[in-house]
């Protein structure tokens, strides 16, 4: 039922994915709701809406995406949206960022127990990430799913955008509000938004804004 269910709504969005990263995507919902009874990990505990929130919120980012892009996961939480993207884009190279270690531990499960190569799960605060080799400037995309506001958020990610890279802030309903507010910060750290994606998730009909950041000035 819930591979049916999943499909649907992908459907719906518009958003393709491998078939064959279906399951694992599955087995990860159901891993994530197993270790919840445990360990704290996330409020939604419905298997429906934990699909529709978590899987298909995160995939929502596919789009966006060519899949061999060096991905940074700021605030990832359980792995989202970085393990799902990830699941549908084996080619990406993966950086997930969190400051809670039972967090990272289960995205170091899945990682082991999947298989999954190119996914590197961390603990540690990305404030003191771009200090290490190969972090600062390192990455196309870098990514968060609620986790700040835009203009903090866009300051975190700064550091870590390589050129030509973007910055991908995945909002709510408050996310143009949250651009205009915060365009003068934007501007002040040499970026612009360079479009905004606006959906609704297909069950619940929660508002969704993909707010894509790039530099405004081009390196040399």
């Amino acid at each position: 039922m819930h591979r049916e269910v999943l499909i649907g709504q992908l459907d719906r969005l518009r958003i393709e994915v491998p078939g064959e990263a279906l399951d694992p995507m599955l087995w990860l919902l159901d891993e994530l709701l197993r270790w919840n009874r445990r360990i704290n990990l996330t409020a939604i505990t419905d298997p429906l809406d934990a699909l529709e929130k978590h899987l298909v919120d995160s995939l929502s980012l596919v789009p966006l995406l060519e899949g061999t892009e060096r991905l940074l996961d700021i605030g990832s939480g359980g792995g989202f949206p970085s393990l799902p993207v990830k699941l549908a884009l084996r080619g990406l190279k993966v950086v997930s960022v969190d400051a809670v270690g039972k967090k990272v531990s289960f995205q170091r499960h899945v990682v082991r127990s999947l298989g999954l190569s190119g996914f590197e799960p961390l603990h540690a605060r990305v404030e003191g990430l771009a200090g290490q080799a190969g972090r600062a400037a390192g990455f196309d995309l870098v990514v968060s799913r609620a986790f700040a506001s835009l203009g903090d958020f866009a300051r975190l990610a700064r550091p870590f955008l390589a050129s030509g890279g973007r910055i991908v802030a995945m909002k709510g309903s408050e996310g143009e509000r949250e651009l205009g507010e915060d365009l003068f910060r934007l501007e002040a750290l040499g970026l612009r938004c360079s479009s905004l994606e606006r959906f609704r998730l297909p069950a619940s009909g929660a508002e969704r804004t993909l707010v894509v950041m790039e530099e405004s000035i081009s390196r040399p």
